[in-house]
C-alpha cells in the first residue's frame, strides 16, 4: 500500500493554549526531520479527539512551502517566527 501514514504522539498539557504552544515547539523542532509535515499539526482534548484545533496557519507560500506561524495569525505569512 502506498500513501501517507500518520504518527499520533500524545502529550499532556493543562489547557488548549498550552497544548497549542507545545505543539508549535515540537512541530518546529521536528522540521529537522524531512519526513515531518508540521503544518498539519492539530491538538484535541483527550476525551474529544474528533474535535481538533489547528496549530499552524498552514497556507501554501511561494515555492510550495507552508506558513509556520500560529493559526489565525495577523499579517503576512512567514516561514520563521517574527521577533
Amino acid at each position: 500500500m502506498t500513501g501517507r501514514y500518520v504518527i499520533h504522539l500524545p502529550v499532556v498539557a493543562a489547557d488548549l493554549p498550552a497544548a497549542q504552544r507545545l505543539a508549535r515547539v515540537v512541530g518546529r523542532w521536528a522540521l529537522v526531520l524531512p519526513q515531518t509535515d508540521p503544518g498539519e499539526t492539530t491538538v484535541s482534548a483527550e476525551d474529544e479527539q474528533n474535535v481538533r484545533h489547528r496549530v499552524f496557519c498552514d497556507l501554501r507560500m511561494p515555492g510550495g512551502r507552508r506558513c509556520l506561524l500560529r493559526a489565525d495569525h495577523d499579517g503576512a505569512c512567514a516561514r520563521r517566527l517574527r521577533r
